[in-house]
């Protein structure tokens, strides 16, 4: 499936687990020069580890990334930006799910949309000049939940009526809007979006033990579920396209294009949510 990427220079966020450690290994198989932000130094090294024992010339770069502050998104988007390698791929893969209670970032966003969100959006504008140098393939995770999900404009970040279910799936449903309107607005660059069904990871960690149990039912392996990703990620069909599993209900199955949910095609919803990111994020909106 993934095709010669020897060269290449690939971002993925949440590199050091789960999906993101899969999918950065297969990456770097087919020759691809890995860049691995991470938050936790130990687990990234470990990452990095596991995939050199696999892939003994492969080539593996930690950095430091903390989605949940835009501070940190801007100091690494910045080192990259200095050296001004053209970036091939970028995976923002990175998330939070169904914290406890409603928390927030360091910069007072609610936690699943400052870090899923808008943490993701705001590294993606940043390294533009080096997305479009690289004319590169961006994949934004997403989620089933999505489907069903919702969009309350008044109450973005559930500061009047908070739900963890809820807001996570807002912010899904925002990541697949957001990799949609990308591909819409820059020529140069091609953005899917991709879910991986239901993948037993650590995302799971937070969920209710009864809820857990009831998903495990109807899950798949980290090695089956980063399959719809990769494809994303590497097909030759490119731009403004969504995959998952093609089972039922997305659960688990091969990897397969799926038609764009219902919910991220509301005219206008594009539009919106990007002049949103540029207010919370700061940074100006292009001419």
């Amino acid at each position: 499936m993934t095709t010669d990427l020897t060269g290449r220079l690939a971002v993925v966020t949440g590199g050091s687990d789960g999906i993101g450690r899969e999918l950065a290994l297969h990456l770097a198989r087919a020759g691809a020069d890995l860049v691995l932000p991470v938050r936790d130094p130990a687990k990234g090294e470990a990452a990095a580890a596991l995939i050199r024992d696999a892939v003994p010339a492969a080539k593996v770069r930690l950095e430091r990334l903390d989605l949940a502050g835009l501070a940190s998104v801007a100091a690494f988007a910045d080192g990259l930006l200095g050296e001004g390698r053209p970036v091939d791929l970028l995976v923002n893969n990175a998330g939070v799910m169904l914290p406890p209670s409603r928390q927030v970032t360091a910069d007072g966003f609610e936690l699943q949309f400052g870090t899923n969100v808008l943490g993701h959006a705001a590294l993606t504008l940043r390294l533009l000049p080096l997305l479009r140098a690289g004319h590169a393939r961006v994949t934004t995770l997403t989620s089933s939940a999505a489907k069903q999900a919702k969009v309350d404009w008044d109450d973005l970040q559930g500061e009047r009526r908070y739900g963890g279910t809820r807001a996570y799936g807002r912010s899904k449903l925002l990541n697949l809007i957001f990799a949609l309107e990308l591909d819409r607005r820059v020529a140069e660059v091609s953005s899917n979006a991709a879910h991986p069904g239901t993948t037993l990871t650590n995302l799971y960690r937070t969920t209710p033990g009864p809820l857990r149990a009831i998903t495990g039912r109807f899950a798949q392996t980290v090695a089956r579920g980063v399959l719809p990703p990769l494809m994303a990620a590497t097909a030759p069909d490119a731009g403004g396209r969504l995959y998952g599993p093609d089972g039922f209900g997305e659960f688990t199955g091969g990897p397969a294009e799926l038609k764009v949910y219902r919910s991220a095609r509301r005219p206008g919803d594009g539009e919106r949510l990007w002049r949103v990111i540029h207010q919370l994020s700061g940074l100006p909106e292009e001419e």
